[in-house]
């Protein structure tokens, strides 16, 4: 059995249960006889508040000196919280270090940090605010795409990421070989290539897709999309995710409904199952980004 998140145990009903949990420390503050921690597991926004007391044996060697990214284990019972905006906490029993985080050096700390600093430390970002909801969320609507389509009788159809199409020219073609580059100056190298002929990573799946909707009827695409453009701006990418629905007896009216029912049905999902996320958002990266 797997166990209780935090997200799942945040609305949970205290009645004094017995729970393990394990995550990464985002606040740790000593008061003396007593430490509040605030633990993520990367589950939901919040974190839960643990409260050890100086009781526990390993209170003073190692409790009081947890900090922000350590890793632990908690065991202990799930209790009605005193404590203004939050409903529950954790009143621990034992509480295990799983991993260190070295303060002096550990470079996430509680404050904002800019999305320059956070490249640079690509291993950690997921941990931070911003960016541990985007995953939430694109992981929301990703589930959210699937059921849509799969409720109104589409079948996915997995494309080629490797391939010789450039479909249509809908965009230009990172190229994929196996040859030095010695070889690749050699007279028609890509002749002696892997795939015998030039090949590169798909811009769209959208022949595959075309194929199978006339032997399925109603198919989409969705998956990672490269484009070799050399436009430096935020509106380009050089690889994305792109959804590509196809349909076999269908007019323009028809598309437009299902695309308008598309998004209408991913908004509705996120603003009810990632409320938190989109809160963040709208308050600290885009103003007025709900109402819109």
């Amino acid at each position: 059995v797997m166990k209780p998140r935090i997200k799942e145990l945040l609305g949970t009903e205290p009645s004094e249960q017995h729970i393990v949990i394990e995550g990464w420390v985002r606040t740790c503050r000593d008061s003396g006889s007593l430490c509040f921690i605030e633990l993520t597991d990367g589950s939901c926004l919040s974190g839960i508040q643990v409260i050890a007391e100086s009781a526990l044996k390993n209170y003073a060697d190692e409790i009081r000196h947890i900090s922000t990214g350590t890793a632990v284990k908690v065991v202990g019972t799930l209790v009605e919280s005193p404590a203004k905006g939050q409903t529950v906490e954790v009143q621990a029993e034992s509480i295990e270090i799983l991993g260190s985080a070295d303060p002096s050096s550990y470079p996430l700390q509680k404050k904002r940090h800019s999305f320059e600093f956070l490249r640079s430390i690509s291993h950690l970002r997921p941990r931070t605010n911003a960016l541990g909801a985007v995953a939430r969320i694109r992981s929301e609507l990703n589930f959210a795409i699937h059921h849509f389509f799969r409720d109104r009788g589409f079948f996915q159809v997995h494309t080629p990421i490797i391939t010789t199409s450039d479909c249509e020219g809908a965009g230009e073609m990172f190229t994929v070989t196996a040859l030095s580059d010695k070889e690749l100056e050699k007279e028609s190298p890509f002749a002696q290539d892997f795939f015998g002929r030039k090949a590169g990573l798909t811009v769209s799946g959208q022949l595959q897709a075309e194929i199978y909707a006339l032997s399925h009827g109603r198919v989409y695409t969705f998956g990672p999309t490269f484009r070799a453009e050399n436009s430096n701006t935020s509106r380009h990418l050089a690889e994305f995710w792109m959804l590509e629905p196809e349909m076999a007896f269908c007019d323009l009216d028809g598309d437009m409904d299902v695309a308008e029912a598309l998004i209408q049905d991913l908004i509705s999902t996120v603003l009810k199952n990632c409320a938190d996320d989109l809160d963040l958002f709208n308050r600290f990266i885009s103003r007025g980004l709900i109402e819109k």
